[in-house]
């Protein structure tokens, strides 16, 4: 009985020992398969985000802001207008104390092939004259000779001719042919 007491304690004692060396092997393993895990993950996630970056930044890049760009270069090819140029040259005199006087010719851009607009631009001739010479009797020399304030004076011409005059068509650019501010000294 006492050679199996001592079979049975090698035998415990061996299979301890051995378990003890499986265990610290299994945490090993474990850990080190976790270690790979999080490391591959970590890849994965930066090789997505850099190639969302490049995919974002290449389509973006096309829309970004360059002051050296005009904005009609954003906004695609301009579209084409036809032009009422039957005004003629308007003359009047600014508000100004020493009135200076204005030489001015208007084209007035709609859209392509608006037999409407046409039509009625052409019906409205006189009163487009009318609010013209209006427009620019109350603007002062100042104001007309500034090159800075021409595309104001444009839109304001615009919006004014859009709301004041015409009641079913708009207009949607104006050009000037002539733009003369005379002062009399």
């Amino acid at each position: 009985m006492a050679d199996e007491e001592d079979l049975n304690l090698d035998d415990g004692g061996g299979a301890a020992a051995p378990a003890k060396k499986k265990g610290l092997g299994n945490l090993f393993s474990g850990l080190l398969k976790w270690i790979i895990i999080a490391v591959a993950a970590i890849i994965v996630i930066v090789v997505v985000v850099f190639v969302t970056v490049k995919i974002v930044s290449k389509n973006s890049a096309k829309n970004a802001y360059n002051p050296n760009v005009s904005a009609e270069e954003y906004q695609g090819q301009r579209e084409l207008y036809d032009w009422y140029k039957s005004i003629g040259v308007i003359q009047t005199t600014t508000c100004d104390e020493n009135a200076a006087t204005v030489r001015v010719n208007v084209f007035l851009g709609y859209k392509k092939d608006d037999k409407a607009t046409s039509t009625e631009i052409t019906a409205r001739s006189v009163e487009l004259k009318d609010f013209l010479r209006r427009y620019f009797r109350g603007k002062t020399a100042a104001e007309l000779k500034n090159s800075n304030n021409e595309e104001k004076l444009k839109m304001e011409i615009r919006n004014g001719i859009n709301d004041k005059v015409l009641s079913s068509s708009k207009i949607r650019d104006i050009s000037f042919d002539q733009l003369d501010v005379i002062e009399q000294n």
